[in-house]
């Protein structure tokens, strides 16, 4: 069994229906690189990493396969020799491409790749949705009887995965945040093509405490580009804190853990429309869109992103009605097609059921790394950022990028990690105490936290607050070189959850209150509230143990 692949995004579509072959020692399977794409490059990476069988082209073309399975009907797929299977490699047809075959006609839809000598190159037609098949039949009028209705197999193993939502927010480190998916199709027309400024722009408004930002690329814009040259782009916004999808399974796990969907006219638009959330559309796809389908019906029903202004829905989506015009048969691809796949075949299948696998969860190691300094705002209830304000009040903190454009109460770096130049012009610095590792070897020195607080005023002359987080819910900080207090952050406990914060964070609150309270310190203990990002959080200020000054950093 041979599978034809021209591109990264066919090659994943056709990975997520391997376990229709599971356990069947009867099948052989090999994968060939069908030549004449520009994005061939990354094509079989994922095959290689899984140790699978490659074969040259030539070798494919003299060689008889019992069935060939494909998701592009592009290329020289003719001279093979098979039964062919054919899926689409997105959520059906919903973009026409001025530069391939006819451009007037949806992308997977042209008689010009469909047919050969005018005959159907395909022995099967493995479509989504029954309006996918009067598509085809409109343009191939004899593809009809040998079209089948399945379903989506990437669609079933996102679904079979929602119960890994949890799993995958904490792998990612996304906490009480919200998780905000921003979705780039390639083109010319795709979200990166028209607004390359976006992820940052959105990164630069929204509060980092409250919202973290994933962005997931198209396959072939990873080819098209390269992954060096893509994070080089992408720089300022990873350096906020965005975390940039892998483009096989990574971004589907995604979507299992998001909130929200920040997106162009890509597939990615209506799996995460099948999960019913909130869409929110950052361009139209132009010319590229084909009126009417079920894409084009998403994105003139969903709201326009400003990203001046960025405004983003909560809770369900109300947009699954526009994926059941793209998917039918959901949950049920596999067991769908394992009886036709092995009809060609002259198989029986095997015994066993045959389900989807569930998306991996991703590796911890994945979870972007918090920013290394941040502009904070400081502001009481009512939005004042001035002192008298925080000082009478509830303090809300909010972080952002250095550079961003809002007005904002200090800047905040990370020691050991934010750089001299940050470290210099910043008002809070703070540092994270680690434990040497056992095999360090046995010399070894250290500071303790009291130490390091007090001689960061002298190296950093702009330095107001000096502080070290102890763990997750304590720190130590100094103001102007006075004694040394411990800060204790409680979990905000509503909504029947529990959320901890970034101690960081709080430290930017007792920042803020004691420049608005110079006397804070004087009657110990003290005690304020900080609301960050969707959690109010108890912070108890009080002198330092001990053993909170002698922690080792």
């Amino acid at each position: 069994m041979l599978f034809a692949v021209r591109s990264a995004a066919a090659l994943h579509r056709l990975l997520d229906l391997l376990p229709v072959f599971e356990g069947d020692d009867r099948v052989r399977c090999r994968f060939t690189l069908v030549p004449g794409s520009d994005f061939a490059p990354d094509a079989l990476a994922a095959v290689d990493t899984a140790g699978a069988r490659r074969i040259p082209w030539p070798e494919a073309l003299a060689t008889a396969h019992d069935l060939i399975l494909t998701a592009s009907p592009k290329g020289a797929l003719g001279g093979l020799r098979g039964r062919q299977v054919l899926l689409p490699h997105g959520a059906g047809f919903n973009k026409a491409l001025a530069r391939e075959g006819s451009p007037e006609l949806p992308s997977g839809l042209d008689p010009a790749f469909l047919l050969s000598d005018g005959r159907p190159t395909a022995a099967l037609h493995a479509l989504a949705h029954p309006d996918q098949v009067e598509q085809l039949a409109a343009r191939v009028p004899d593809a009809r009887r040998h079209a089948v209705v399945a379903g989506d197999p990437t669609l079933d193993r996102i679904l079979e995965s929602l119960d890994r939502r949890e799993a995958v927010r904490a792998a990612l480190g996304t906490g009480g945040r919200r998780l905000v998916v921003l979705s780039s199709t390639w083109g010319p027309q795709s979200l990166l093509s028209r607004r390359p400024d976006l992820p940052a722009e959105l990164a630069a408004r929204l509060p980092y405490d409250g919202y973290q930002l994933a962005l997931v690329v198209h396959p072939n814009e990873y080819s098209r580009t390269g992954s060096f040259d893509l994070s080089r782009r992408l720089r300022p916004a990873l350096d906020a804190g965005l975390l940039l999808a892998a483009p096989y399974e990574e971004w589907a796990a995604l979507l299992v853990a998001a909130d929200a969907l920040v997106t162009d006219h890509g597939s990615v638009a209506l799996y995460a429309a099948a999960l019913d959330l909130p869409v929110v559309a950052a361009c139209d796809g132009a010319d590229e869109l084909v009126p009417g389908s079920p894409m084009a019906r998403l994105l003139a029903a969903v709201p326009r992103l400003d990203p001046a202004a960025p405004v983003l829905p909560e809770g369900p989506g109300g947009t699954r009605r526009f994926a059941e015009r793209a998917f039918a048969l959901t949950g049920r691809c596999l067991e769908t097609l394992r009886p036709e796949l092995y009809k060609l075949l002259d198989l029986v299948p095997p015994p066993y059921p045959v389900r989807p696998r569930p998306l991996p969860v991703p590796v911890p190691e994945r979870a972007p790394q918090a920013p290394a300094a941040f502009a904070v705002r400081a502001s009481a209830p009512d939005g004042e950022m001035s002192d008298a304000e925080i000082a009478d009040g509830e303090i809300t903190v909010e972080r952002l990028p250095p550079w961003t454009e809002l007005p904002f109460h200090h800047l905040a770096a990370e020691y050991g990690r934010a750089g001299t130049r940050a470290l210099q012009s910043s008002a809070l610095l703070y540092r994270r105490a680690n434990t040497p590792a056992a095999t360090a070897g046995w010399h070894h020195e250290h500071r303790t936290a009291a130490d390091w607080t007090a001689e960061a005023f002298a190296e950093y002359p702009n330095c107001r607050t000096a502080a070290v987080v102890l763990s997750p819910t304590a720190a130590l900080l100094r103001r102007d070189g006075g004694d040394p207090v411990a800060v204790h952050v409680a979990a905000d406990r509503s909504d029947g959850r529990v959320r901890r914060t970034d101690p960081a964070a709080a430290l930017s609150a007792v920042h803020a209150w004691l420049a608005a309270h110079p006397d804070g310190l004087r009657t110990l203990p003290a005690i304020l509230t900080a609301r960050i990002g969707a959690g109010a959080h108890r912070i108890r200020l009080a002198p330092a143990t001990e053993a909170e000054a002698g922690f080792p950093v």
